[in-house]
This record gives C-alpha cells, structure tokens and sequence, in this order.
C-alpha cells in the first residue's frame, strides 16, 4: 500500500534526526532546517532562520526536483511527489 504523505512527513523527519510527530502536521522551520542540512541546502544558522517558503526551494533544487524554484511559487507545503523525492535523497 503507498505511503500516506502524513507517513512519509515522519520518514523524513526520522531520517534527518528529527522527532515523529502523532497528528498530522506540516513541517516546522526547524524540520526543515535538518532536511537542509542533510540535502546540503545552506542556510545562515547564526540568526533567525529563513521563511519556510525559502526552504522548500532550496530543498527542491538540491534534490533535483525543482530546476530554479521561486519561494515566492512554492506551495504552502509539499505535494506527495515531492516528499518521495526528498524520502529518496535524505535515505
């Protein structure tokens, strides 16, 4: 049976040292900060971290899925293909 993206949300937060979350939730700015950090998407950790729109992009373009994303275009959250993508490249 496929993943649900509720499942593979956990996945990667498991595989990027993160904690399972019980409900359903989307991404913190933290959780993506450490799928960042595991694609080799940089970010400035010295302040405040980037808006979560500017983090999905980047996470898009490192793994390839995503030639130039735009923040401004990315979604509120990722679409299901997009969480396999990143399932794939953070295992």
């Amino acid at each position: 049976m496929a993943q649900t993206v509720d499942e593979l949300r956990n996945e990667i937060r498991i595989a990027v040292g993160r904690f399972e979350r019980e409900r359903t939730t989307a991404f913190t700015k933290e959780d993506l900060a450490a799928v960042c950090d595991v694609v080799g998407y940089e970010i400035d950790t010295s302040g405040r971290l980037p808006p979560k729109a500017e983090l999905r992009a980047g996470i898009l373009r490192k793994i390839g899925a995503a030639q130039e994303p735009n923040p401004e275009d990315t979604s509120s959250s990722f679409r299901k293909d997009e969480l396999e993508a990143i399932m794939a490249a953070v295992q």
